[in-house]
């Protein structure tokens, strides 16, 4: 059995695309930057910094890192006007009812801090998570692991313990360097080939697939 299980928000366990892009495209419009919503989907899981500074490089206009600043609270605070449309997956509520109290559950999410608290009470799900990281509190985002190696030192064990439940293959990625099992889930912008080609250890269509999740995670990845 794992010691301790690390999920992400967007895409995995909450249905956010629509309201991210809202937010992102809202924000970029405003500075005349045009990029798809396609664009800003496939990016879900890098963060908001990431995002805006590769939107603003396709579009081929000039940006500083305090315009990029900028830009992110800016999105922060659109999105913190959407959260009361945002709905959980199918399944996330009872897999996490049938986690808690068996194993730790942590939180690593690229989101920002200010959503993701108001989200956590809105939704009624602060209590099942000990740790929550979010982009706020990590110097390098997915795919680089440290969300997830910070994870794992805040719960005080080790990496190779810790399973993760991601959506996007930057969050695969990062799970992988981190050491770290990691089940893919194809309710984000991904589908199933994407995640296995980073060497997911199984992946599943939906939280829904309950008992091959639980299987997985109680008897340690077998």
């Amino acid at each position: 059995m794992f010691e301790a299980v690390v999920f992400d928000w967007d895409e995995t366990l909450a249905d956010t695309k629509k309201e991210v892009v809202a937010s992102f495209q809202t924000v970029l419009k405003q500075v005349g930057c045009d990029v798809s919503d396609e664009f800003i989907e496939k990016r879900i899981g890098i963060g908001a910094r990431n995002t805006f500074r590769e939107a603003l490089q396709a579009a081929k206009m000039p940006f500083t890192d305090e315009a990029l600043s900028g830009l992110v609270e800016r999105k922060v605070n659109a999105q913190l006007q959407l959260t009361g449309t945002i709905t959980l997956f199918e399944g996330t509520l009872d897999l996490l009812e049938s986690l808690y109290g068996r194993i730790r559950i942590a939180l690593a999410t690229m989101n920002n801090r200010k959503v993701i608290d108001k989200l956590l009470t809105e939704k009624r799900l602060t209590e099942y998570f000990e740790v929550v990281i979010t982009a706020d509190e990590v110097t390098k985002p997915k795919p680089d692991p440290e969300i997830y190696l910070n994870c794992a030192a805040k719960l005080k064990r080790k990496p190779g313990r810790c399973v993760v439940v991601e959506d996007s293959i930057f969050g695969v990625r990062a799970a992988k360097a981190a050491c770290m099992k990691c089940i893919g889930v194809t309710t984000g912008a991904y589908d199933r080939e994407d995640l296995e080609k980073e060497n997911a250890d199984i992946v599943v269509g939906s939280l829904e697939e309950n008992e091959r999740i639980l299987g997985f995670i109680l008897n340690g990845g077998k």
